[in-house]
């Protein structure tokens, strides 16, 4: 896409994958003429589809390879997911609405993705395949989880927006150690809320 090459917000790697991806197919009928403009759309369960520029930052901030084992929480659409498994990266992806994970984990496995998906708790993660070399929120957290933090491998990175209400701030975590964790601001973001755990 032109205008994210333009951007100058990713590389070439990662501009071929989102180039790959029919993000037409992630969007309903109604919007499927606006599909490859640089914005997002609503989609079921209240939640969005994050415009290509998002996806394509947070991509390039997550610094993973083909081969990498990334845990992303907030599957959605499946649009962000299908672009880390174009860069042949293991995805394990976590969705919190019933009904999203119901659609999007077929219609994934149809386009020719094959990422394990879960439906579940993002604020805990996925413990059981930890760790991960990357990790990956598609939603607004209040503040970053523990477990995500615990999940990481050393050398591993966390990106997350995080903050209260409608706007937060892309965040990294780098995992220096067993205890020791370096963070960087990488400016304005704006993600739907990552929902609190349900009571079971």
């Amino acid at each position: 896409m032109q205008e994210l090459r333009e951007l100058e917000l990713c590389n070439e790697e990662v501009l071929a994958a989102i180039n790959k991806v029919p993000r037409h197919f992630f969007l309903d009928s109604t919007f499927e003429q606006f599909a490859y403009t640089n914005k997002a759309f609503p989609i079921a369960s209240g939640q969005t589809i994050s415009q290509p520029q998002t996806v394509a930052q947070q991509t390039q901030l997550l610094l993973c390879k083909s081969g990498d084992k990334v845990l992303e929480i907030g599957t959605g659409s499946g649009y962000q997911c299908a672009v880390l498994c174009e860069l042949g990266m293991k995805v394990h992806s976590i969705e919190r609405q019933k009904e999203l994970f119901d659609l999007t984990a077929p219609f994934l496995i149809k386009l020719g993705y094959s990422p394990d998906l879960y439906y579940g708790d993002g604020y805990k993660g996925k413990e059981v395949y930890a760790p991960y070399q990357g990790i990956i929120v598609t939603c607004g957290a209040p503040k970053v989880p523990e477990a995500l933090l615990k999940q990481l491998a050393i050398g591993g990175r966390l990106v997350i927006p995080i903050g209260d209400g409608e706007s937060q701030r892309m965040i990294t975590y780098d995992r220096l150690g067993e205890n020791e964790y370096s963070m960087k601001d990488h400016g304005f973001a704006a993600f739907v809320p990552m929902l609190e755990a349900k009571a079971r």
